[in-house]
């Protein structure tokens, strides 16, 4: 239970700031501790080991959305039959289907015209984690707005 601020700390960077799922992921992470409850006086650093769970449940939590990303957008796309989608309808579906920081990270850079420094004091990433997230952000946005734009 000592490790559970810190957790919920970093948890809250990794899902940018999301509350419920920086619980969930705490939680997750305290129950795999709890499973390793017997092995854990042996280990040499149970901090980072919690730290290292945490981040592998962060990591399999994005890649479900990224896989549920691939399964949806070009169903979304073509229930539209009514009408043909703008490009910026699309942007925006893709967007939305980003990972948090990243979409909170565009959003504020390329939308709404936020200068580096403030983006990195509301989301605390450093200056190389914000050029990152916002590279990662427009390849992923490039790529399926591409994509979508073919079928």
């Amino acid at each position: 239970m000592p490790l559970r601020d810190k957790l919920l700390q970093q948890a809250l960077c990794l899902s940018a700031h999301d509350a419920d799922t920086a619980e969930d992921l705490v939680q997750e992470t305290l129950i795999k501790l709890w499973e390793m409850r017997d092995h854990l006086p042996r280990h040499p650093n149970i901090a980072a080991l919690a730290s290292t769970i945490l981040r592998n449940k962060w990591n399999d939590h994005w890649r479900r959305s990224q896989h549920a990303l691939n399964d949806t957008v070009p169903l979304n796309l073509q229930d539209a039959t009514s009408y043909p989608p703008d490009d910026m309808e699309i942007i925006d579906l893709i967007v939305s289907n980003l990972p948090p920081l990243q979409q909170q990270i565009f959003r504020m850079k390329e939308i709404e015209g936020y200068e580096k420094g403030e983006i990195m004091l509301v989301t605390g990433c450093s200056d190389e984690s914000l050029r990152q997230n916002l590279s990662r952000a427009r390849r992923r946005i490039r790529e399926q707005f591409t994509k979508m734009r073919s079928l």
